[in-house]
């Protein structure tokens, strides 16, 4: 058996319009005691509803619209660059000049030149235990290895 439709009353429709201005479609539905989707398809099924909730939400940012725009004109600067960004479609662009001075790039430079003679000597350590460990196994089996020993690199 199907659930029964759902009703606004006149006078609940004529809140609506009264609640919209403050309230979510979730928050108006819960007033009337209802689901935000039961909510929705009353309004898709009442135009009148509809038109109420879009009424009452014009008419709360009508009148939050003019009070900020009544402070902007009594030279409220914030509220003049947020009514310019939000309807006139400014944007704050920020330049970043990417100018290094000659001795940070000697530091750099010097600093790049000491990493790679580090990764170099860690190379050639590396290097150095695999021969090891292949001389250690040659060892193991009794034959001699035919790579020479080097001597460690010191660090």
């Amino acid at each position: 058996m199907a659930r029964p439709t759902k009703t606004l009353t006149p006078t609940q429709i004529a809140e609506v319009e009264t609640l919209a201005a403050v309230l979510t479609t979730g928050q108006i539905a819960d007033y009337f005691g209802i689901g935000r989707t039961t909510f929705f398809s009353l309004m898709e099924r009442n135009p009148e509803i509809a038109e109420r909730y879009k009424r009452g939400k014009a008419k709360a940012i009508g009148a939050i619209a003019q009070g900020l725009i009544a402070k902007a004109r009594d030279g409220d600067t914030t509220l003049m660059i947020f009514f310019l960004k939000t309807q006139a479609g400014w944007r704050e662009t920020a330049t970043i000049e990417h100018n290094v001075p000659v001795e940070t790039a000697t530091v750099v430079g010097d600093g790049m030149r000491k990493l790679t003679d580090m990764l170099d000597r860690i190379d050639a350590r590396k290097r150095q235990m695999l021969i090891d460990v292949t001389d250690a196994k040659t060892a193991d089996r009794g034959q001699t290895s035919s790579t020479s020993r080097q001597t460690p690199i010191e660090p």
